[in-house]
């Protein structure tokens, strides 16, 4: 066996240190990939010590993209852009405008060449879609108002990038670049017409070729690939389903690249858009995700090994310019975008501290630009330390946004006395959702994570307080941010209620149950497609991951008489498990299990009774044998229905026990479960 393995090396090296730094930042309250970036440059050949294989690495970097914006385009929605449109699209656009202008002017002023300078401009233009939305999560904005706006801006900004991986190529070959490979079609019409194109015929031919492709992946793929993949899934094999994904993934990637002549990044974007109309999508986001996120990584750490960090010694200030236009800059410049659209000062903060960060695009961006010959690589290391630094300094900037709220919400509700007295006759529907009164009794359509309608049936014992009418505010207060969107989010005031984490399979047929008993329930659920379900059903839900400590908080577990875990994951189960047991030690705890060390998991750290799937199946059919002229089938129950239980085995309908009984221990033999478990 060969001792030299580079491609190996690379890989592990790459991993592992990505996966200690990682870990310390996400220790400090940072994102991962602050980690992922560390881990590369010191793998990277400007720093001591071991150097990974400078070929390699850019080759698992761009299988990175790829994986990257398939995802972008799995969770590209057309919807929840339409609905912020007329704020996104204008104000996104404007935004990277004024950035790019800004980036322009410094590269100018350091004696860059134009298309380097649009180039850097543009890297600084666009925000990290994995920071902003980890930042928005974490926050319990994602489904607000503020959300949406930021969720939609962002979405324009990746659409803008799409379009600048495509124009940039083009446009670099015009100026005789010889790292661009010369467009084949732009040489057989120059062949047969005998003439030059120009400037305007090369972007022509680029944008025929890539209307072509996009033609054939609406009128085609949207048909082919969907089709491909259901049929697949009746296989009922996982496996075959995954490599489906990836195959769909990296062949229309590659695919568009030999045909078109589009950028591999633009491939699997449509692809991943195309995908997304599926009903698979979701399952199809899951099982690329293991994949993605470690190319995803790999495409981190090779950026990083770029980065020369003698940059920060050798040009301190370019670089605070550089760090300027990202958190400065770009927020200064959505901030009054956001004010001018009339939105609330609470919005306009949200918005800027989100895109207060650069990352994955601008990676990108910086390696094409570095790659074509048009941005110096002190560019490119200008652009990744701004990065860097700009991660590191979001946390902060949210933090300054937070205490500088009730300032200038004063502020400005002092310097506009005279617009409150001709708000007060204004029609009554307001001209704009987010600045209306709080005055609907439905705290769901008040883009609160926290609640819903609290006069469901299932809203259990409130605080008759919570009962009473809300006074609508002051104009001028509504305008300064007293929406309900800006609003504190508050525990549920349930007591007595059952506390149901995730409304999957399972937790959905729990949920229907409680529901009609009449229990008090909460749910706790991240997924927007499952929350929109929950509300519609009436059901009090918190939208977050149980696992957070404040999210939980807001289930008022003190008050709670039972907790119930429907979500398969053991490890995250876990932490609800001990948590919940922390926050009140009396409570019932029930969860479920696909193994005898995940039931012993669970119990260790205070699972009052862990059900396992697999062993109420077995006994469903068991009971089924044993007596089938008093068990008459369940309605709903089919082959299929075994064979979708395959990728999360579940209790099925068919499979429980007709009348639920309580967490009592039946005699077990040597070997058998923990006594807690059933």
């Amino acid at each position: 066996m060969p001792h030299e393995t580079p491609l190996i090396s690379t890989i592990v090296a790459g991993l592992v240190l990505a996966f200690l730094f990682g870990a310390i930042a996400n220790r400090f309250r940072l994102p991962p990939l602050v980690g992922y970036l560390v881990a590369g440059v010191l793998v990277g050949p400007h720093t001591p010590g071991f150097v990974a294989d400078q070929s390699l690495a850019p080759e698992l970097a761009e299988i990175g993209v790829i994986l990257l914006m398939f995802g972008v385009g799995l969770h590209f929605s057309l919807k929840d852009l339409m609905s912020v449109r007329f704020i996104a699209v204008p104000g996104a656009i404007v935004q990277i405008g004024f950035a790019t202008l800004l980036g322009w002017g410094l590269g100018w002023a350091m004696g860059w060449p134009l298309g380097g300078s649009l180039v850097f401009g543009l890297a600084l233009s666009v925000a990290s879609t994995v920071v902003l939305l980890k930042a928005l999560q974490e926050r319990r904005l994602v489904e607000t108002e503020r959300g949406k706006i930021a969720v939609g801006w962002l979405i324009v900004e990746d659409l803008a990038m799409v379009l600048a991986l495509v124009l940039i190529p083009a446009a670099a070959s015009l100026a005789g670049n010889t790292n661009v490979a010369a467009d084949p079609l732009a040489i057989l019409i120059n062949r047969l017409a005998g003439v030059d194109l120009g400037i305007s015929g090369v972007l022509g031919v680029t944008l025929f070729k890539v209307t072509a492709f996009v033609g054939v992946m609406l009128v085609i793929g949207r048909r082919v690939i969907p089709w491909t993949l259901h049929r697949i899934a009746h296989t009922g094999s996982r496996e075959l389903f995954r490599l489906g994904v990836l195959a769909i993934a990296l062949g229309v990637a590659f695919g568009a690249a030999q045909l078109f002549g589009v950028s591999l990044a633009l491939g699997a974007f449509f692809a991943g858009m195309i995908l997304s109309e599926s009903e698979l999508s979701h399952r199809a986001a899951q099982e690329s995700l293991p994949l993605r996120d470690a190319f995803a990584v790999l495409f981190f750490v090779s950026v990083g090994m770029l980065f020369d960090p003698t940059i920060v010694v050798e040009s301190p200030l370019p670089l605070i310019a550089t760090v300027a236009i990202i958190v400065v800059g770009k927020s200064l410049a959505a901030f009054a975008i956001v004010l001018m659209f009339r939105r609330t000062v609470s919005t306009a903060l949200t918005i800027s501290a989100s895109l207060a960060q650069i990352g994955e695009f601008s990676f990108i961006l910086a390696e094409l630009g570095v790659g074509l010959d048009l941005l110096p690589s002190e560019g490119r290391d200008l652009i990744l330390a701004g990065a860097i630094l700009s991660i590191i300094l979001n946390p902060l900037i949210f933090y300054l946004c937070d205490r500088m709220k009730p300032a200038l919400e004063a502020r400005i509700i002092r310097a506009a006395p005279a617009a409150a007295a001709p708000a007060k006759v204004a029609p009554a529907e307001p001209a704009d959702p987010e600045t209306a009164a709080p005055a609907m009794p439905d705290l769901a359509s008040a883009s609160d994570p926290a609640t819903i309608d609290t006069s469901s049936p299932t809203s259990g014992d409130r605080d008759p307080a919570a009962a009473e009418p809300v006074a609508e505010p002051e104009p001028a207060a509504a305008e300064a941010g007293t929406a309900d969107d800006d609003e504190e989010v508050l525990p549920t005031t349930l007591t007595g209620h059952t506390v149901l984490v995730g409304f999957g399979r399972v937790g959905s047929l729990v949920g229907a149950a409680l529901q009609a008993s009449g229990d008090p329930l909460l749910v706790i659920e991240d997924a927007d497609q499952r929350v929109k379900a929950i509300r519609k059903a009436g059901i009090e839900v918190v939208v977050g991951n149980a696992a957070n400590a404040d999210v939980l908080a807001l289930a008022n577990l003190a008050a709670a008489r039972s907790v119930i875990i429907a979500i398969p994951e053991s490890f995250e189960a876990g932490q609800v498990v001990s948590k919940a047991r922390a926050a009140n030690p009396a409570i019932l705890i029930i969860g479920r299990a696909h193994s005898d060390a995940e039931v012993e998991h669970l119990s260790d750290l205070g699972c009052d009774t862990v059900i396992m799937g697999e062993r109420e199946i077995a006994r469903g059919m068991i009971e089924r044998v044993r007596r089938p002229e008093e068990i008459a089938a369940e309605p709903g129950v089919s082959l299929a229905d075994e064979d979708a239980a395959a990728s999360d085995p579940s209790p099925e309908p068919g499979s429980e026990p007709a009348t639920p009984e309580p967490a009592t221990p039946e005699p077990r033999g040597a070997g058998s479960t923990p006594p807690a478990a059933v």
